[in-house]
């Protein structure tokens, strides 16, 4: 009984207490890999504050913030580096709260998603959507909508997260087809989301991919990435290339250069 007292005094020490920025920032200056920040940022166009600590270290660091008053972390980090980013959006999926508070956070959150990294590590960790799928659902359907380009990846990239279900089949190819964007990563993320699909559901997304209202090049990248993949048969794969779709040419642009790093 003194044990279980003792203990339940520590925990609400340690929620009590307060990571600041500036031991956030140490934290992340002790964690930071200048080698792996060279790799890294060469896959982040744009992004010039990266530090260089990798995903694992920052999830480690996520779950220890989340031991304390994470509320006032979500506060105070600031985004000295892109490491900020992925640890506010860490702490949002990971930390103890209901659903309604966590969407709204989310809410808070999209507009600082400036990268394809920080996009996608925030959706795979977001489990709370496997809990309450329609919830979430139905709270993707204005960012399918938008047009910032990263608003509209997070939906995209959410689907093949957490959606790659029988029962959302037809409603998640009838919200892709809708989109027509201009920007490569979101482009790169329908593509992505339509390969994976084929993976799960080969025989529907035959179909889809026989009727759809995809851009030429989103549809091909589509193609390519399904004939990329080590888990469709070569039959299958003979098949996917016959479908290309002819085009006038296109030149690459630098983010098609990295898309086998970037995906």
């Amino acid at each position: 009984m003194i044990k279980k007292e003792a203990q339940t005094i520590l925990n609400e020490k340690e929620e009590a207490s307060v990571f600041s920025t500036e031991e956030v920032r140490e934290r992340l200056k002790a964690l930071a890999d200048p080698k792996y920040r060279e790799f890294h940022s060469s896959l982040l166009p744009g992004t010039e504050n990266v530090l260089g600590v990798r995903t694992p270290d920052l999830r480690k660091l996520a779950k220890e913030i989340q031991k304390h008053d994470w509320k006032m972390f979500l506060t105070e980090n600031d985004r000295t580096w892109y490491e900020n980013d992925i640890l506010q959006g860490l702490v949002i999926a990971g930390a103890k709260m209901d659903s309604q508070e966590r969407l709204s956070r989310i809410r808070e959150f999209l507009p600082r998603i400036e990268n394809w990294a920080v996009c996608d590590i925030f959706c795979g960790s977001l489990k709370d959507a496997d809990r309450y799928p329609e919830l979430y659902w139905e709270f993707l359907q204005p960012c399918f909508r938008s047009e910032k380009p990263y608003e509209l990846r997070f939906a995209v990239v959410m689907l093949l997260s957490h959606f790659m279900k029988e029962e959302y089949l037809e409603r998640a190819f009838a919200l892709l087809d809708k989109i027509h964007h201009e920007d490569y990563y979101v482009r790169m993320a329908v593509a992505w989301a339509v390969s994976v699909y084929f993976i799960h559901f080969q025989t529907e997304t035959f179909a889809y991919l026989k009727e759809n209202s995809l851009d030429d090049w989103t549809y091909n990248k589509a193609l390519q990435k399904i004939v990329e993949s080590y888990r469709v048969s070569p039959e299958t794969k003979a098949r996917i290339r016959a479908m290309k779709r002819k085009t006038g040419g296109r030149q690459r642009t630098g983010g098609e250069q990295n898309e086998k790093k970037t995906e």
